[in-house]
């Protein structure tokens, strides 16, 4: 997809279908494979989120009517769907009960994108600027490229890092991505 020319709305709803396919990929891999597929999805959920919590969702309480309603809606999904990720992450591919909770927290997602698809991004091409949804975009694919940059408090130990670590940084590398992206 060339991503130059494209508003930040078109550019989320290509993820929405590539988290969706990810889906598919984790559910149908397994050992190894089931791991890395896993490993990469939580790596797009946790950019994608993290470039909704600051990039769009700002905007949308700014510039669409009725957007804080909107918007906290959609926040309180995605603090949902972390804390099921988290419990993915902490229970590992190779659990006997991981299908289960995946199946969940696809679910969960799908739903989640699809109320965005219909509730926000909608007012958001309608009632934002143009251009200011293309220079969004940027910040996203930013987002993307970017490594982990802060220590966490309260996440000092090994075990810990790895239970709460990977999310946490990519959600990190993503917030500085996006900052740096659009001149913060």
């Amino acid at each position: 997809m060339d991503t130059r020319q494209i508003d930040v709305v078109t550019f989320l709803k290509h993820q929405h279908e590539q988290i969706k396919t990810l889906f598919a990929e984790v559910e149908s891999a397994e050992g190894d494979a089931r791991e890395e597929a896993f490993r990469r999805l939580v790596h797009l959920l946790a950019v994608h989120e993290t470039a909704e919590e600051e990039l769009v969702h700002p905007y949308a309480r700014k510039v669409v009517s009725g957007g804080d309603a909107i918007v906290d809606q959609r926040l309180q999904e995605e603090n949902e769907a972390k804390r099921a990720l988290s419990d993915l992450e902490e229970m590992g591919s190779d659990n006997p009960d991981f299908l289960k909770h995946l199946d969940a927290l696809r679910t969960d997602v799908i739903e989640h994108a699809e109320a965005e698809e219909r509730f926000e991004f909608p007012r958001l091409e309608a009632e934002g600027d143009p251009d200011r949804l293309r220079k969004m975009t940027a910040g996203v694919k930013a987002a993307e490229k970017m490594a982990p940059t802060h220590p966490h408090p309260g996440v000092e130990s090994a075990k810990k890092n790895m239970l709460l670590g990977a999310p946490v940084a990519i959600m990190d590398r993503a917030r500085d991505a996006i900052r740096k992206a659009m001149g913060n």
